[in-house]
């Protein structure tokens, strides 16, 4: 027993009641979040990602627009395959990405997400993970 009274198996005081009050989760916290996990989704920098969430009959819609990676178009064309180094095409690359953007959104602010919906804006030409 300590100073604050007995505890059970899990460490809790047994006359511990839910405290009052709530919790809140700005707008700019969401926001931040969503583009984080974006930016590591995509192999992207968080300060490329615009993001912004819109009502959904009560769900959250997250909109994301963002430029992607890209190879050199000399290098596909001397070697098409170094498309797939990259993950594929970019409309593939979002693709997949929605489903990961969603859950890990979601896990992260516990905010219930309707969909993910990517707009690519712009590409840049890289060299792996080296923008040239």
């Amino acid at each position: 027993m300590d100073a604050a009274g007995p505890r059970d198996a899990e460490g809790a005081r047994p006359d511990a009641r839910p405290r009052e009050g709530h919790n809140r989760i700005t707008t700019q916290a969401l926001t931040s979040t969503a583009r984080a996990a974006t930016a590591e989704v995509l192999g992207v920098a968080p300060t490329q990602v615009k993001a912004s969430f819109t009502d959904d009959a009560g769900l959250l819609a997250l909109q994301l627009a963002l430029p992607l990676p890209v190879p050199a178009l000399t290098r596909v064309a001397e070697d098409p395959s170094v498309v797939d180094s990259f993950g594929g095409p970019l409309w593939s690359r979002a693709d997949a990405a929605r489903g990961q953007i969603l859950d890990r959104v979601q896990h992260l602010t516990g905010a219930r997400l309707s969909r993910v919906d990517i707009r690519i804006i712009g590409s840049t030409v890289t060299r792996g993970a080296r923008v040239l």
